[in-house]
């Protein structure tokens, strides 16, 4: 999920009343968690059904606690394999910069050391471009993706012309902070920064993504529709579904019909486009 803004507040508030109402604490419980050696972190994992494996890859300052309405109906069918991404929840990274780039490699290696050849992947947000970037540098992990309120490059065009003011906004306050001498505050300014520079990737680019892909976004995302058709048009084998009554937290406003629509592009064979 996108830092900053009314926007992210209201979807936050959403997310931890789900989260609350949910009798399994997702993000902490032990039961199903196990840390994992990936690439100089320890990487937070809990593991939920059996089946094909399904990674799920949440948004920016948040955790696998996103995934509270998703988990349940996936779990049935999948092995589920939720993760709390570099620098989140319960994964800390002391190193002062991040990228895209180096999440994917991260969740290319976590899945090498799961022992899983290939997952079906879902994300949202942050996580939405972690699954293209994923499906860019590690084709072969990915089996198919769906990616729901990606942007492709950090300015009014990739996102909302009022949230990137509402970020510049926080930019400016951030400078007026620094230096930072509380470690939780520089983790917090190291994943804004990852928003506010980042991602940085070229329409022409998507083309190396072979994985059939579901691009979603909602018809009031933070992500304006007309980027969201532009990611899908040029991903070879891709399928669009912009979300009606929607804002960014596609996969909580309106759950059921979201686990549906991602679960049938997953379980049937694809169709391209014509």
């Amino acid at each position: 999920m996108k830092k900053t803004s009314l926007v992210l507040l209201l979807t936050l508030f959403i997310v931890k009343a789900f989260a609350q109402s949910n009798p399994v604490p997702y993000g902490h419980n032990d039961t199903a968690g196990k840390f994992y050696d990936v690439r100089g972190i320890k990487m937070y994992t809990e593991v939920y059904g059996s089946g094909k494996p399904l990674l799920l890859i949440h948004g920016n300052g948040g955790s696998m606690a996103a995934f509270s309405k998703t988990i349940p109906y996936f779990a049935q069918k999948y092995r589920v394999i939720a993760v709390d991404s570099r620098a989140h929840g319960r994964t800390k990274d002391d190193q002062d910069s991040l990228s895209f780039e180096m999440m994917a490699d991260d969740f290319d290696a976590l899945l090498t050391t799961m022992h899983i050849d290939s997952a079906y992947v879902l994300g949202w947000s942050d996580g939405a471009i972690n699954a293209l970037v994923l499906a860019m540098r590690h084709p072969d992990k990915v089996i198919k993706l769906a990616s729901t309120g990606a942007n492709l490059w950090p300015d009014s065009t990739g996102l909302i012309p009022s949230y990137w003011k509402g970020e510049q906004v926080d930019y400016a306050k951030w400078q007026k902070r620094l230096p930072l001498k509380d470690a939780a505050a520089r983790n917090t300014y190291k994943i804004f920064m990852l928003d506010f520079n980042q991602p940085n990737i070229p329409l022409l680019a998507l083309r190396a993504i072979k994985a059939p892909s579901l691009i979603i976004g909602g018809d009031h995302d933070l992500i304006p529709v007309h980027h969201t058709v532009d990611i899908y048009q040029n991903i070879p084998n891709a399928q669009l579904w912009i979300v009606p009554n929607s804002g960014h937290a596609t996969l909580i406003e309106h759950s059921d019909e979201f686990n549906r629509l991602v679960d049938d592009f997953f379980s049937k064979p694809f169709k391209k486009r014509g």
